[in-house]
């Protein structure tokens, strides 16, 4: 992505753009160029052609944009989010049957991976480890986002990476919740009302308090701008805080799960 982003920043340049204009001749902001120029956000095949067209270029993005390897980034898919999540400041998470990306150890990260189907070569593996730990750079910015994360008993149940990784990231958990952005609630087994059965999703919060939402599929993800349907997920989400068990209480657990009491 960053050298996609290298030839975008060059060709504007060429034409003496600033972001701004070419992002009015594009229908982006000045903000997503700069991302994709900078290689944080993947630059999508429709907008590429618009590119060539506005730069005078013969069809270089366009080919480079289906081309991009996904070793190099995050599935285009998530590339929005992700611009999101690394400007929050605050975001509610849900997850059901996994830790949360921001969560994850490189093991527990490293073995999701290496269950993917149809499998991943090794090397794509290491470089999708290594940009998903990357993100964890956030929980210790400056300015860190308030983060609380929800996740369902199940997500301890399987030991994805074998018994080792599971306690690994079992203290790891215990240690961010150390952090003072940071509460983790559990969400016990045996409820007999659960709001959350449709599966994980985040609300966000950007700077300039826009509120978003961030669910993930199988083989993509929605990310909604909506304010009706961020409400129903804040409502979904506030439901679910009353039913998960405590800070202390989930310490608690945390501490059983790792045969200490």
């Amino acid at each position: 992505m960053k050298m996609v982003g290298k030839q975008v920043a060059a060709a504007r340049i060429a034409k003496n753009l600033t972001q701004k204009q070419l992002g009015e001749l594009v229908n982006l902001d000045a903000e997503t160029i700069a991302s994709i120029e900078q290689g944080r956000r993947a630059l999508m095949p429709n907008v590429a052609e618009l590119m060539d067209q506005v730069l005078g270029l013969p069809g270089l993005l366009a080919v480079a944009a289906h081309e991009m390897p996904l070793v190099d980034t995050t599935p285009p898919w998530a590339e929005e989010y992700m611009d999101l999540e690394d400007r929050a400041v605050a975001l509610s998470w849900y997850e059901s049957i996994r830790i949360p990306g921001l969560l994850q150890t490189e093991s527990y990260a490293r073995a999701l991976f290496r269950n993917r189907v149809p499998a991943h070569p090794e090397e794509e593996i290491e470089a999708l480890t290594v940009r998903r730990v990357a993100r964890h750079a956030i929980l210790r910015r400056k300015a860190p986002p308030s983060i609380s994360f929800i996740l369902w008993e199940a997500a301890f149940q399987a030991r994805i990476g074998g018994e080792e990784v599971y306690l690994e990231q079992l203290h790891h958990l215990r240690t961010c919740m150390d952090l003072p952005n940071i509460t983790l609630q559990i969400l016990p087994f045996g409820q007999t009302t659960h709001p959350g059965l449709n599966g994980p999703f985040i609300l966000l919060e950007t700077p300039d308090h826009q509120h978003f939402a961030y669910s993930e599929m199988q083989r993509g993800s929605l990310l909604i701008s909506n304010a009706d349907e961020v409400s129903i997920l804040a409502r979904r989400y506030a439901m679910l805080r009353t039913q998960a068990l405590n800070t202390e209480q989930t310490r608690g657990l945390l501490s059983r799960l790792l045969g200490e009491t």
